[in-house]
This record gives C-alpha cells, sequence and structure tokens, in this order.
C-alpha cells in the first residue's frame, strides 16, 4: 500500500488528545492514531451500508436457509 502525506486541520482538543495517547505510548504516532481512526470510520460506515442491504432483503428468502437445513441433518464422516 502507497503511502501519501496530507494537511489536516484540528481543533486543538482534538490535537490535545492525539498528543496525548502519542505521549501514553497508546500509538507510536500521531499518523498511526487517525489511520486507527479512519480505518474504523470506514469499518463503521460500510457495516451501515451493509445492514441497510440486509434491511432491503430481510423479507426475500435466502437460499442459504435450505443448504443450512440439509448441512443440519447430514452426517458428518470426520473418521
Amino acid at each position: 500500500m502507497t503511502q501519501r502525506q496530507i494537511a489536516i486541520r484540528l481543533d486543538s482538543d482534538l490535537v490535545s488528545f492525539v498528543d496525548g495517547e502519542v505521549a501514553a505510548q497508546h500509538v507510536s504516532s500521531r499518523a498511526e492514531l487517525i489511520s486507527r481512526a479512519l480505518r474504523r470510520e470506514r469499518r463503521r460506515l460500510e457495516a451501515l451500508r451493509d445492514a441497510a442491504i440486509y434491511r432491503a432483503t430481510a423479507d426475500q428468502p435466502d437460499d442459504l436457509d435450505q443448504l443450512a437445513s440439509w448441512a443440519a441433518h447430514a452426517p458428518m464422516d470426520i473418521d
């Protein structure tokens, strides 16, 4: 993954928080904390999109229901 440097402006209370986390050695750098926060936000937004898709299709039949029903009664010869 290619890294790029960008400039951002943050309120002073956020900068203090970030610097405090670095000083407490919870993260190694400002960039690490901000990258973590952005990855977490991306995952949150993806989860919201997934939930919206699920909500929109929840009343439609699921092909996996039949597979799960079959698998629940299928013998498991693992020996």
